[in-house]
């Protein structure tokens, strides 16, 4: 059977932060601000994965009020919800996923990004598709206030 999910993320950019989108570091800046390492694309990821499987979402399986997860790389999360897939007999088809921010550009990173999903989610990279594209200035991510990312999961379940 072939289950679908969504999931979404933003967060506020701040200064004395990196800028971690896909599991890669990227000049800016800004970061993200955040319990985690605030990657909202694998955190959108993450989600529709969740979703996918009928598992709720990150707040419940990886909360803000956990002082042992402050920091946490989100690549980490992401091999996590892999595992929770494993216990579901699910497996990833392919995910497609859009980053919606003013700047940086993500034409250069998105091969890296697309690279360090798939080998998170142990899946090729053909499988993992991304994209980036402005808020045409409209709203607090058109003014460069944070970023967002939006994703969607097919997995096989067994």
């Amino acid at each position: 059977m072939i289950r679908c999910g969504i999931g979404y993320d933003v967060h506020r950019l701040a200064e004395g932060r990196k800028l971690i989108l896909g599991g890669v570091e990227i000049a800016h800046s800004h970061g993200l601000e955040g319990h985690s390492d605030a990657d909202v694309l694998l955190h959108a990821i993450a989600d529709a994965l969740l979703g996918a499987i009928g598992a709720g979402d990150i707040g419940q399986h990886f909360p803000n009020t956990d002082e042992s997860l402050r920091g946490i790389s989100s690549i980490e999360i992401l091999k996590r919800v892999l595992k929770l897939l494993a216990e579901k007999r699910a497996r990833v088809v392919n995910i497609d996923a859009t980053v919606l921010a003013e700047e940086p550009q993500l034409a250069p990173h998105v091969a890296a990004i697309r690279k360090k999903i798939a080998d998170a989610i142990s899946t090729s990279d053909l499988n993992v598709s991304v994209k980036a594209t402005t808020n045409e200035r409209l709203g607090a991510i058109g003014r460069g206030e944070g970023i967002a990312a939006i994703a969607i999961a097919s997995v096989e379940v067994e």
